[in-house]
């Protein structure tokens, strides 16, 4: 990772955390004033996230540290594992939220101060929208998993107020006491929506699911290796990613009468359109160089392992 990078992930990460902590303070208080399901709801989700958020930036750090005897292959699937601490964490928010507000449905809410509470929701929206928008941007730029996963949280966080904002308006407005707890619910179910989609895509990494855009891009840089005759055909071709380090494998073939030292200049060539093709991925190539005749470069009781994207191949 560049040090450009690296800088850029910690500052978004630090503004994540002090906004969290703002977050959670406000809407604190907001709740105690109130006495609104709602915001309270609002409240116990910002908590949620600061938890995460702090588990996400030491993931962050973790991950950026270089590989070691152990982990020859980097420290990157941590980023995995803290969108699911995320999602998982997300999760219990809501079976609170949910809990509190069929709580105050049965005995009735008590709101006071609607608003203050209303005043304070609006402006941590506003800034929650911000960072939300900041995060995924820099996440995406930089290829952190944990970035985007954080800032697909916040931007959670800043639907959450919304749809408090429009419940509790509702109730300030009407004065139908039991649209606070139903505001509530609706809360709920939209965060327990987004703890499922950080979940699977954080199982779909762990799995090494291979994305179908980088699969196509890997194999638009093969195609057209073949087509200027850099090499003669190929197949055998693998992808996973962890973060941003994306780990390509395959087996280029080659006129059986050319060199290896003409063969490996020209397996470079190949790996160097590949790093031109993803400049802000750390790319990581594993090539095997085979004759261009395939039943060639192995015998004849060599049983050769199932390939997932032969059909994509050549």
């Amino acid at each position: 990772m560049s040090q450009v990078a690296e800088r850029a992930r910690r500052r978004a990460m630090m503004w994540s955390l002090s906004v969290a902590v703002l977050m959670l303070a406000g809407k604190s208080l907001a709740a105690w004033l109130t006495g609104s399901a709602a915001i309270f709801s609002d409240a116990i989700e910002s908590a949620i996230h600061l938890v995460a958020t702090g588990f996400a930036g030491f993931s962050l750090w973790y991950a950026s540290t270089p590989p070691d005897q152990g982990h020859p292959y980097g420290h990157g699937k941590i980023a995995y594992f803290a969108a699911a601490f995320e999602g998982l964490l997300i999760a219990a928010a809501a079976v609170v939220i949910a809990w509190v507000a069929i709580e105050d449905l049965i005995r009735g809410p008590e709101l006071q101060q609607l608003d203050a509470g209303l005043a304070i929701i609006a402006t941590l929206t506003l800034v929650n929208g911000g960072l939300g928008w900041y995060l995924i941007r820099t996440g995406r730029k930089y290829n952190s998993l944990v970035l985007i996963s954080n800032g697909q949280h916040v931007l959670t966080d800043m639907w959450t107020s919304l749809g408090v904002l429009v419940g509790v308006g509702l109730v300030r407005l009407t004065g139908v006491l039991w649209l606070d707890p139903v505001a509530a619910l609706v809360v709920a179910a939209n965060i327990l929506w987004t703890a499922g989609t950080l979940l699977r895509r954080s199982l779909g990494g762990l799995m090494d699911r291979a994305d179908t855009h980088t699969t196509y891009r890997v194999l638009e840089v093969l195609n057209a290796a073949v087509e200027d005759e850099t090499v003669a055909n190929y197949h055998q071709v693998r992808h996973r990613r962890s973060d941003d380090q994306l780990w390509v494998e395959y087996h280029l073939m080659f006129p059986g009468e050319m060199s290896v030292r003409e063969a490996h200049a020209r397996s470079h060539d190949v790996e160097a359109a590949l790093h031109e093709e993803f400049p802000d991925d750390q790319v990581r190539v594993t090539a095997h160089l085979e004759p261009r005749r395939h039943r060639d470069a192995h015998p004849p009781d060599h049983t050769e392992p199932s390939d997932p994207l032969h059909e994509l191949s050549r």
